[in-house]
């Protein structure tokens, strides 16, 4: 019996989301503002790791802002 398989979902490897939809998706998110078709396409073509990478870089930035802002309010 011919029984054709359903091709599998690209790996994490194989994905090529490129750098800005990437920054643009954890913006996104950080904020909470997602269309639910946005969303599905980012799972398909963001790479896991480069999500992960750009997430951490975003939250340090916003700690590190966060860290300015009341520095400078108690000093002023």
């Amino acid at each position: 019996m011919n029984e054709q398989r359903p091709s599998p979902p690209p790996s994490a490897a194989r994905r090529s989301g490129s750098l800005p939809r990437t920054i643009r998706a954890v913006a996104w998110s950080l904020i909470g503002l997602r269309k639910g078709a946005e969303y599905e396409q980012d799972l398909q073509k963001i790479n896991p790791v480069h999500l992960f990478i750009v997430g951490l870089l975003a939250v340090f930035v916003l700690v590190g802002l966060l860290i300015l802002l009341v520095n400078w309010v108690v000093r002023a």
